[in-house]
């Protein structure tokens, strides 16, 4: 939409070509000494003296040089999409009038800069006139054109703002004339993951090498450390995510392997099996399972538990068939034929843990050759005795006849031998303890212990059987 301007009581005004419409932006529109001074600076004075021009005069001669005055862009007040320089949220007549008066400003500016140069020759406009001023951001140079007075005009000009964590120098509300230099530094977010903890920062800084230096942590990464983008790389304005895996020396004790020493940027032990190549059966495990956090100088101690099914050929040791002889001794034997051992396969199934056998079950048996029996000859003989009446009654009174009396007490079988003495003269052939024995063997013996030592080895029962 088009404005039109007209002179009215000397006053620049702008007429509303909808006479429906009952805003007025009459005192918003008019040319005033402040504006004037706003546009011109502190050189107003000095300006218009060398034009030889005041301040109403000055204002006369622009309304009466401006016959139309160049198109206003109004927000679109029925769009999501508002151009203007007002934000959306503002009521439609406020929106309107602050772009009308910013509108204004900026068309002042060039009408009363082009009326000074046609008057003076442009000697009088010089301080207000097009600079060429230098914009440095992040190192970048460009060169901007520019009226504004100020670095944040400048800026403005430029299409340039400031975020809350960039820096600028000088001050937005600092002057700046022709040749002036900004310098613009973006701040950027940037959020350092180090072995798997997170922190925040932001940074004024190209790459990645620069923002450590300025975090102080220049140096801290050594060599082999691994780093998800090049320390050379730059970092987006928008902000970036950036992981360093520190280089660890681990030492991994895998099942019965030799402990060995390895390096890794790996931040868990599940990182670190990976790292290395190393994977886990279904009964392995990791000691601290696999999150555990992998330091520098750690020890991975890797649990291995194999299960594996074997085949192992085995001896069948042959059966023992006993004859009975009466003509040996009770007691003796002898080996008529020793037989020999048969052969098999035992399947069993075996685990392991670190190398060392934990469990063996024995799943089958399959028999190569039969084993063939041992056969051993018993005797039955029982040795001769004599006075077996008188044995008896001793007996009665040591064990109340019981030749198999095993009570405990040290002494055993019908004449209450000790083991020491039923050793010492020759019990051991019949049987290892006396009460083993039969009551004929138990007398062979007890005929040498009289012998030996006469009745006085049964002082008490020898004398009441009338025997000592």
């Amino acid at each position: 939409m088009d404005w039109y301007a007209s002179s009215r009581a000397g006053v620049g005004t702008l007429d509303w070509p909808n006479p429906e419409d009952d805003w007025d932006f009459s005192d918003d529109l008019a040319i005033t000494e402040h504006d004037l001074r706003t546009v011109l600076g502190p050189d107003a004075d000095d300006m218009m003296a060398e034009a030889e021009l005041d301040v109403d005069e000055l204002i006369r001669l622009i309304n009466a040089e401006t016959t139309m005055l160049p198109a206003l862009a109004l927000p679109d007040l029925a769009s999501a999409d508002r151009t203007a320089i007002v934000e959306a949220e503002e009521e439609p007549e406020r929106a309107l009038v602050t772009a009308v008066k910013t509108w204004k400003k900026r068309f002042l500016r060039g009408s009363v800069l082009a009326l000074l140069i046609s008057i003076t020759g442009g000697g009088a406009a010089a301080l207000a006139m097009n600079k060429s001023v230098t914009v440095d951001v992040d190192g970048h140079t460009e060169t901007v054109h520019s009226y504004g007075k100020t670095v944040g005009e400048v800026l403005h000009d430029a299409g340039l703002t400031v975020g809350e964590h960039d820096a600028l120098s000088p001050s937005p509300q600092a002057p700046v004339g022709d040749g002036g230099v900004i310098k613009l530094e973006r701040g950027r977010h940037l959020n350092l993951v180090v072995d798997g903890v997170a922190k925040d920062s932001w940074v004024r800084a190209d790459t990645l090498a620069e923002a450590l230096d300025q975090l102080g942590m220049s140096g801290k990464f050594g060599q082999g450390s691994f780093f998800s983008i090049a320390p050379n790389a730059e970092l987006p304005l928008e902000g970036s995510t950036v992981t360093i895996n520190t280089l660890k020396h681990v030492t991994v004790y895998d099942g019965d392997s030799a402990p060995r020493q390895v390096t890794s940027t790996a931040v868990t032990a599940a990182d670190f099996l990976k790292d290395q190549n190393l994977s886990l059966g279904p009964d392995d495990e990791v000691e601290g399972g696999l999150q555990f956090k992998i330091a520098d100088g750690a020890e991975v101690h890797i649990s291995r538990t194999g299960v594996s099914v074997i085949n192992q050929q085995e001896d069948i040791d042959p059966p023992v068939q006993q004859i009975k002889d009466a003509t040996l001794d009770a007691g003796k034997q002898v080996v008529q034929d020793p037989g020999a051992p048969g052969k098999q396969i035992v399947t069993y199934r075996v685990t392991k843990k670190n190398g060392a056998e934990t469990d063996r079950e024995q799943l089958s048996v399959k028999v190569l050759t039969e084993a063939k029996p041992k056969i051993v000859r018993v005797g039955t003989k029982q040795p001769d005795i004599s006075n077996g009446a008188l044995w008896d009654r001793l007996a009665s009174c040591e064990s109340t006849g019981n030749w198999a009396a095993n009570t405990g007490n040290g002494f055993e079988g019908g004449l209450q031998f000790t083991n020491s003495t039923w050793q010492a003269y020759g019990g051991g052939a019949y049987a290892q303890h006396a009460y083993q024995a039969s009551r004929e063997q138990q007398i062979v013996v007890a005929q040498r212990v009289q012998a030996g030592q006469g009745w006085g080895a049964w002082p008490v029962c020898s004398k009441k059987a009338g025997i000592a």
